[in-house]
């Protein structure tokens, strides 16, 4: 299956980054996928089937046609940024902004604890430090998320990663995940990458904050 996909990428013309993008996961995991050296996740293979048109059986057999329809990339292509050449993205830190939502709600007049400078970086907002295993291993606690800032649930591409506070009994949550359709009218589906957290429902008027996560930047050694 793992060469398959490799090849359904070639078929749509992408590079790693793009079809990585698509499926809500950095280039280094779809590397490891395409080789050999990861499983390709049902939430990813949803994604190939549900959204490119993907033929299942092939997918899982080789046999047959590559897919059922013509690949629809509209989605895709609407949320495709235009890079940036050079831009200096703010990195704040939570602990002093108490969370999320005063962060969004008054970023300009916040002095960022440092700047950012990535090369053709899709337009970003800002960056903080994550912390938690929830999207372990393609993110761990003390990686850097950049984030684009979104005022609407309305404007969710469902599979995508965001960065999110929930509100939990009066408290703030700050947590970043996958976001998928729920059955339930009104509620969301947040999803992980780390197999041992559970996948949770929440009520879209507990999410007080959302962001679209747009890189991430991790830490191998503080020495």
């Amino acid at each position: 299956m793992n060469q398959r996909v490799k090849l359904i990428r070639k078929e749509l013309g992408m590079t790693q980054e793009q079809l990585a993008q698509h499926l809500g996961i950095g280039k280094a995991a779809l590397s490891m996928i395409e080789t050999g050296k990861a499983a390709l996740s049902s939430r990813n293979r949803n994604i190939l089937v549900q959204e490119l048109n993907v033929n299942p059986d092939w997918l899982e057999t080789g046999k047959g046609c590559m897919f059922n329809a013509e690949p629809d990339l509209t989605s895709y292509l609407h949320r495709t940024d235009n890079s940036l050449p050079l831009q200096s993205v703010p990195l704040y830190s939570i602990e002093g902004t108490a969370g999320l939502v005063p962060l969004f709600s008054d970023q300009a007049q916040l002095k960022p604890v440092n700047f950012i400078h990535i090369p053709n970086l899709p337009k970003c907002d800002g960056a903080i430090y994550i912390v938690g295993d929830s999207m372990y291993p393609l993110l761990k606690s003390g990686d850097i998320v950049l984030y684009k800032q979104l005022h609407d649930i309305g404007d969710v591409f469902w599979g995508d990663m965001y960065l999110l506070s929930i509100d939990i009994d009066g408290e703030e949550y700050v947590t970043v995940k996958y976001i998928q359709k729920s059955d339930r009218k009104g509620y969301v589906k947040l999803v992980s990458q780390n197999p041992h957290h559970a996948d949770k429902e929440v009520e879209i008027a507990r999410i007080r904050a959302l962001a679209l996560v747009k890189a991430s930047i991790r830490m191998n050694s503080m020495r």
